[in-house]
């Protein structure tokens, strides 16, 4: 049986390595994993105590509509409970958005180094994947090469633009009066989607940014990723958001799968959105970090790109696979970033303060026996 050009040439999503595997892979008993961007936490206290109430209701589908949690986000993000979607994380729904407005033969944007779920999903679509690069100097995505890119290629039936906001794994930002100037320019067209992944957007500290969930109601073509893997340490449940327009809605929920979010894992939303603790002392776990991060790479002479995400992306000044197993044999796993097209480059999550200094003293030891490139 033949398959497509486009499924024998894709290269699956590569999630980080388990901390089983490397036990068992280096003989280890501790190993700290700091390669996933998960919360150091564990879920919301909260979240944990509404899944033990509904552990013995699990003979029943869950609720396909999910009312609950639609109605709390509803109410979270300020948006009407009409243009809210769920999703079994945001990879379900990136998936499906691409296959109900693209075809095969179309296309998709996004920048170089964005989030590889976007890549995969259109491939295994048979829709072509269209990048400009990110600018060199501060690895930003760049909108405005974004938008040449697609008004000077009308031939290439770019249906759908991918920004994501925060950036996956550069942890920076877009500049407030570039996404101003891409809006005037690509919003409230009828023949492109502009999607913008704020999965992260609950660590950002500059003040200027402007989170897409606040204005995406003014525009006919702006839709809205959120997760509850991050700040709400729900990776293992598998639960993201999409904020869109009501026709938008209406698509998606005709393709998405009836019992695509679990009952616990709506249950553990609900509660999770309630919990505004444990939200703070995600941010503060994760701002104490990075700064503690800055200083000590700094401290090590090792550059790194200043992230509002929940970890830091650094420059290892040495082949990043070269680095990566040299840690793992020291029970560390961080995420080498060669399949995004940086050869030195690691990105480390942010975990809890013990780890981090951990990570430091591996890091650092790292330095003396792993060769740089010259």
């Amino acid at each position: 049986m033949k398959v497509s050009a486009e499924i024998l040439n894709l290269i699956p999503y590569k999630p980080g390595k388990p901390i089983s595997e490397t036990q068992r892979e280096y003989g280890l008993t501790e190993v700290i994993k700091l390669a996933s961007n998960e919360n150091p936490l564990g879920p919301s206290p909260k979240a944990i105590a509404a899944i033990h109430k509904y552990l013995d209701h699990q003979h029943r589908y869950p609720d396909p509509s999910g009312y609950e949690l639609v109605q709390k986000i509803s109410e979270k993000w300020n948006v009407p409970a009409t243009q809210v979607g769920l999703g079994n994380g945001s990879n379900e729904i990136i998936d499906l958005l691409i296959r109900i407005f693209c075809e095969p033969g179309d296309s998709i944007l996004t920048s170089e180094a964005a989030f590889v779920a976007y890549q995969v999903c259109a491939q295994a679509a048979r829709v072509r994947v269209r990048t400009t690069p990110l600018r060199h100097n501060d690895l930003t995505i760049d909108l405005k090469a974004i938008a040449d890119h697609f008004f000077h290629n009308p031939t290439a039936k770019i249906k759908m633009i991918f920004i994501p906001n925060p950036n996956n794994p550069t942890g920076t930002l877009v500049g407030v009066q570039e996404l101003d100037e891409f809006l005037i320019r690509l919003g409230n067209r009828d023949d492109v989607l502009l999607v913008f992944d704020e999965a992260y957007t609950e660590y950002v500290r500059d003040k200027k940014f402007n989170e897409a969930a606040k204005f995406y109601k003014n525009y006919s073509n702006v839709l809205v990723l959120k997760t509850f893997s991050k700040v709400y340490g729900m990776a293992g449940f598998r639960l993201g958001a999409l904020l869109a327009p009501e026709y938008v809605l209406e698509y998606y929920n005709r393709v998405r799968n009836p019992f695509n979010v679990n009952d616990l894992a709506q249950v553990a939303g609900v509660a999770a959105l309630e919990d505004k603790s444990y939200v703070e002392q995600s941010q503060k776990v994760v701002w104490e970090g990075l700064d503690y991060f800055y200083k000590e790479l700094k401290r090590l002479n090792l550059h790194y790109y200043p992230s509002e995400a929940n970890f830091v992306l650094f420059d290892t000044k040495r082949n990043s696979e070269h680095v990566h197993v040299n840690l793992l044999k020291k029970g560390l796993i961080l995420r080498p970033v060669q399949n995004y097209g940086f050869k030195t480059l690691m990105r480390m999550t942010v975990g809890q303060m013990d780890e981090n200094k951990k990570a430091i003293v591996a890091i650092e030891k790292m330095l003396t026996e792993v060769s740089e490139i010259g």
